[in-house]
């Protein structure tokens, strides 16, 4: 059966959240309704929603003026076997010593390399995003200069790839994995069984550092969230992180770079290293 998408965009985060609670209330109602801070540094926010039937265009007319968006966009979406889609599309990826592979791609794995099985239907944090590569390959550059931690959080984990990788290059370090949405954690732990990795790592719903496992003092940090959030956690950054300890921070866009750096220097993080992947940059910061 196909269903329906409609989306459409506000500069205003409370204007965009209120616009999504009135979408909540159409008929048909729809099957679900989210709002996206857009990652192009527009500074707008998307609002959209999926629909089993079509929905009405006079009541999305009718909010679009209410509120004063451009009109609504609206999309018929054929039905798809996205799992079966995703394993087609995502291919092994390398990141200098790691293989992050899909369940169907398990005979790939090359001597040598240290594999991170992602199952397809668990696709957010594959290692196929330009942010979780180049998190992965400062991970790996770390290794390489003989770096070691003791401890390490993962903060908005996602599939806890990341976790994952330094749990493998550093099997005596305890590892926490966090993450603010219920499901990631939960996918998370499939994942974790998957590579054989239960009792290694310990996933946690948090907010940031809110959870008492999160306390510090940690010798490595990763953040692979977005800049606003990255911004917001740069105080409590540098207050969990070891003397001397490193953060991988991705999320951020080429052009959200410098200020998210020069932020995280006012917390006495000093740049490591600077990589770009396409549109997005990953810093590697020494406190």
């Amino acid at each position: 059966m196909p269903t329906w998408t409609v989306f459409t965009t506000l500069p205003d985060a409370r204007a965009a959240q209120t616009l999504s609670d009135a979408l909540e209330r159409l008929t048909p109602e729809p099957m679900g309704v989210g709002v996206f801070e857009m990652e192009d540094g527009s500074g707008l926010w998307e609002i959209g929603g999926y629909f089993e039937e079509k929905p009405d265009p006079a009541q999305l007319a009718l909010l679009s003026a209410a509120f004063g968006t451009a009109e609504f966009v609206v999309s018929e979406v054929p039905e798809t076997d996205w799992v079966a889609h995703v394993r087609r599309e995502l291919q092994p990826v390398e990141a200098g010593r790691f293989f992050v592979y899909g369940g169907h791609d398990a005979g790939k794995l090359p001597d040598g390399r240290i594999g991170l099985r992602i199952e397809a239907a668990m696709a957010f944090g594959t290692g196929h995003h330009g942010t979780t590569l180049g998190c992965l390959r400062a991970l790996d550059d770390l290794v390489n200069r003989g770096v070691e931690a003791e401890r390490v959080a993962d903060i908005g984990c996602g599939t806890a790839v990341l976790a994952m990788a330094a749990a493998r290059v550093w099997p005596e370090a305890e590892v926490i994995a966090s993450d603010i949405d219920a499901v990631a954690v939960e996918v998370a732990d499939a994942n974790l069984r998957a590579n054989g990795l239960e009792g290694a790592i310990r996933c946690v719903e948090a907010t940031g550092f809110d959870h008492p496992l999160l306390k510090g003092p940690f010798g490595l940090i990763f953040a692979n969230i977005l800049k606003g959030p990255l911004i917001d956690l740069a105080p409590d950054m540098a207050a969990v992180v070891a003397p001397g300890g490193q953060v991988i921070l991705s999320g951020i866009l080429n052009s959200q770079a410098e200020e998210v750096s020069a932020i995280y220097g006012e917390y006495g993080f000093n740049l490591v290293s600077r990589t770009e992947i396409v549109d997005w940059t990953t810093l590697l910061l020494r406190h």
